[in-house]
């Protein structure tokens, strides 16, 4: 076999797949130092790669890559990317598993056969396996510009502890009730100096104003609300940051990962089997345990299956909140 000199790795979406290939990257690196790695993403997602020292070039549906490539690295494994891959002259083309039956199974009956836990990046990786391709510990990797970092700066001068809340998720069964947030926000808030970061993207901003509006009047000064008003990279400089991470199961707490945050994780219709729990990265997880309903999709529904939403509806603020405030004392 020619040596490997050039490298394509293609996965179009979304944040947090994206976010988790980062690993792969530093691997491919690793293996051949002087490789050249390129990369094809959808437009919206150029911007968590664009600035990654690991990449030489990087490439989207609308201006996608050509030539030649000693290997291409197929972690999307569908209709757009194949369709990529054969305009492309290629010397080894490899593809990410994606084990969609598993799913079916744990969605549609309850079984599971993921066997012990492994996270998409490592299952990433097995697609090279066949190159001896080994892994570390180090998990995701982000890089924010130093016009981004100017930007998250402003809102870390007041000299207390910050708390990014990510509260947006693309699918209502991974998003927590606005009004529970609020009220878990409250606890915490009558509890300890603190200021809460209301993270997400314009389509976001209309549950941040839900939870914004369910607070008491006199704790609205200490949450700042962001949704919608800063870029995606913008926001990963804040999480960069922050003390500590309230999330959904949004690509959000991937970036969150990258910088190694400790994070509060809140999974409703998701589960951890699927792969998508940070990255080596440090969390406590809360979820509903023995609800014969849990996982309803391996995506995410516009709506609650049952009716009843308990995946969410029955976390505990209260337990959410003593485990932040915990955390946020013993870290000084």
């Amino acid at each position: 076999m020619q040596p490997i000199k050039k490298i394509l790795v293609i996965r179009l979406s979304s944040i947090g797949d994206i976010v988790l290939t980062t690993p792969l990257l530093r691997s491919l690196q690793t293996a051949w130092p002087e490789v050249r790695i390129d990369y094809c993403t959808k437009a919206p997602f150029v911007s968590l790669l664009v600035e990654n020292p690991r990449l030489s070039g990087i490439y989207t549906l609308e201006a996608p890559p050509s030539g030649h490539y000693d290997l291409v690295v197929d972690l999307q494994n569908n209709f757009r990317s194949n369709a990529i891959v054969r305009s492309l002259h290629k010397q080894r083309l490899v593809h990410y598993r994606k084990v969609n039956w598993k799913k079916w199974l744990l969605v549609h009956y309850k079984i599971n056969l993921y066997g012990t836990y492994r996270s998409v990046a490592d299952r990433y990786r097995d697609a090279v396996k066949e190159f001896g391709i080994s892994g570390d510990t180090l998990g995701c990797e982000l890089y924010p510009s130093s016009s981004e970092r100017a930007f998250a700066s402003t809102y870390f001068d007041k000299g207390q502890k910050t708390l990014a809340l990510c509260f947006g998720a693309k699918h209502f069964t991974k998003r927590y009730p606005p009004r529970n947030f609020a009220e878990l926000l409250t606890l915490l808030l009558s509890e300890t100096p603190l200021q809460v970061l209301l993270l997400g993207g314009k389509e976001d901003a209309p549950q941040a104003s839900e939870i914004m509006n369910a607070l008491p009047d006199a704790l609205r000064p200490m949450v700042i609300n962001l949704a919608g008003s800063c870029s995606l990279m913008q926001t990963a400089a804040i999480l960069e940051r922050s003390d500590a991470v309230l999330c959904n199961d949004t690509g959000l707490m991937h970036i969150a990962s990258a910088f190694g945050k400790k994070m509060f994780l809140l999974f409703g219709s998701s589960s951890a089997s699927f792969g998508f729990l940070p990255c080596h990265a440090s969390y406590d997880l809360f979820q509903v345990e023995g609800l014969g309903c849990r996982p309803c999709s391996h995506i995410g529904r516009d709506r609650c299956p049952k009716g009843h939403f308990r995946c969410m509806n029955d976390l505990s603020q209260s337990v959410i909140a003593r485990k932040i405030l915990d955390y946020l004392k013993k870290s000084g």
